[in-house]
Formats: structure tokens, C-alpha cells, sequence
């Protein structure tokens, strides 16, 4: 049987846990504070349920910039951020409250032409020789 708890959240944010272990805080005046808690101060929640949002360290979302960490708005998952190390509190709260400040995302890479010697499979894996890399 599944239980349903109740919660305040009016949104969440996802923080990449990877990107900050990686960048070693990375934020706030010295430099050491992780992303995360950066958030949480700055908008003033707490870690549970009972805050008005949610500001969530999940394991890693695969993007992996370099001295930046990833950050989804649960609002707008169609774009996502990347947050230079050292970035300002407020103009990362900004961006999350904000859409007209979060620049429109590229075009997906699916509808470039695939080169030369290569063809795209029935699953989703693109061939190239004998060798099959999925995508």
C-alpha cells in the first residue's frame, strides 16, 4: 500500500550533488559554501517538507560542466542552469524567479544531419562501424 504524505512545497530546485563535490563548495565569500545550502539560506527554507520549496542535492544529472554545478527550477524542467562557481546568491535566486532572465535552451543536436559512414538505429543507438554507442 502506498502512502501519501502532504507537503508545502509550491516548487522545487534540483542541485547536481556531483558538480558540488567536484567545485568543493565553490560558493559564498571564502568560496567553500556548496550550492545547496547557499539556496536554502538565500530563500529561506529549511530541509523539510514543511518549507514552501524544496532545494534538492540528487546524485548527478549527467551534464557535468566544468567549474559550474547544474541546477533544475522544478517550475521550468525544460531548462536547465548552469551556475558558475562564485556566482551571486541573489542573482541565482533571481534566475529562479524570474523566467525572462534564463535564456532560451539550443536547439537538440537531433536535428543536425549525422555525418558520413554513420546511421542512427531502431533504439536509439548510433552505429558507427562494428562499434554501437548509446545516446
Amino acid at each position: 500500500m502506498i502512502r501519501v504524505l502532504a507537503s508545502r512545497w509550491q516548487g522545487s530546485v534540483l542541485v547536481c550533488g556531483k558538480c558540488s563535490k567536484k567545485l568543493d563548495g565553490g560558493f559564498g565569500e571564502k568560496g567553500r559554501t556548496p550550492l545547496v545550502k547557499l539556496l536554502r539560506q538565500a530563500l529561506g527554507v529549511k530541509k523539510d517538507r514543511k518549507s514552501d520549496r524544496g532545494v534538492v542535492e540528487v546524485k548527478c544529472l549527467g551534464v557535468c560542466p566544468k567549474n559550474a554545478v547544474v541546477m533544475v527550477d522544478g517550475a521550468r524542467p525544460d531548462r536547465w542552469m548552469l551556475v558558475p562557481a562564485g556566482a551571486d546568491a541573489d542573482e541565482v535566486v533571481a534566475t529562479l524567479s524570474e523566467p525572462a532572465s534564463v535564456p532560451s535552451p539550443s536547439p537538440p543536436p537531433s536535428s543536425l544531419p549525422l555525418p558520413s559512414g554513420e546511421r542512427e538505429g531502431a533504439r536509439g543507438h548510433l552505429a558507427v562501424g562494428r562499434v554501437r554507442a548509446r545516446f
